[in-house]
């Protein structure tokens, strides 16, 4: 009689938290900086904001342990600065993770001066600045979104250019919340691959353009999910569009970064590595 074996469940996810005394957005994405080292785990993730009384602190203790488990212990990625809630954070089981508080004392130590430990909102003149900068640059980059307006486009800083669905959209938009830069895209279609003259809107900005590519395969996958079945989301109209996309870009010394395995953050660290944008903080 021939043995029946169980099959192995898969292993639970990892619960994963994200807490911060502001937004989050820095825990979150320094945590998921060390989170995509292990490809083969499995992660459930919750960011936790604005954080910033001891009570608080108490009540999301109470929540990170209840998801412990005896086989699962959870993660947790802290940028919370007051040391008072810091302090009731860690009284957590789980494993904290403190990205904020135990580098303090190094800066304090160079510094010769005592952190402030405020939470970091908007506080002064000089980041009600920035945040309006940032607004401003997210108001440009969705009026200019996909060629939409070619209005004021003199006063862009950064023009993405590429073939449909290759990643400009959300690459303007991150560049505008996080830096503050005001960027227009326009997308590449049937016409503009006739020849590997820029497009005639964005040909005076040649200086300013910078191109996204993708594979084909990707490309192909991430259209059909838009119109399956279509020509636009065939292998062989992905293919011809990424070879003349690529063509143009070579010919007016586009430079170009390859968005198909990247995330909408590392494409826009290569952006910036590559233009001298001013970022507003």
């Amino acid at each position: 009689m021939a043995s029946t074996t169980t099959p192995a469940s898969a292993p639970s996810p990892t619960p994963t938290f994200f807490l911060a005394g502001g937004t989050g957005i820095s825990a979150e994405t320094l945590g998921n900086m060390m989170l995509q080292q292990f490809p083969t785990v499995t992660f459930t993730r919750r960011k936790i904001p604005f954080i910033t009384t001891v009570e608080r602190a108490r009540e999301v203790v109470v929540a990170l342990d209840a998801a412990m488990t005896e086989t699962v212990t959870p993660l947790v990625f802290s940028t919370v600065s007051d040391e008072e809630v810091r302090a009731e954070l860690q009284r957590t089981r789980c494993a904290f993770i403190d990205l904020f508080g135990s580098h303090l004392a190094t800066v304090e130590h160079v510094l010769h001066v005592n952190a402030s430990h405020h939470v970091g909102a908007l506080h002064g003149v000089g980041d009600v600045g920035r945040y309006e900068a940032r607004m401003r640059a997210v108001e440009y980059a969705m009026e200019h979104d996909d060629g939409q307006s070619m209005r004021n486009l003199e006063q862009a800083q950064l023009i993405l250019i590429a073939p449909s669905r290759c990643g400009k959209t959300p690459t303007s938009i991150y560049l505008a919340l996080q830096h503050g830069i005001k960027v227009a895209n326009y997308p590449l279609v049937e016409e503009d691959f006739d020849t590997s003259d820029l497009p005639r809107p964005v040909r005076p900005y040649a200086a300013k353009c910078f191109g996204l590519l993708s594979t084909a395969a990707r490309l192909s996958q991430v259209r059909g999910e838009r119109r399956p079945g279509s020509r636009y989301a065939s292998l062989a109209q992905c293919s011809y569009e990424l070879r003349r996309a690529e063509a143009m870009y070579r010919t007016h010394g586009v430079p170009v970064v390859n968005s198909s395995a990247m995330s909408v953050e590392e494409i826009a660290a290569v952006i910036m590595q590559s233009r001298p944008l001013n970022d507003v903080g």
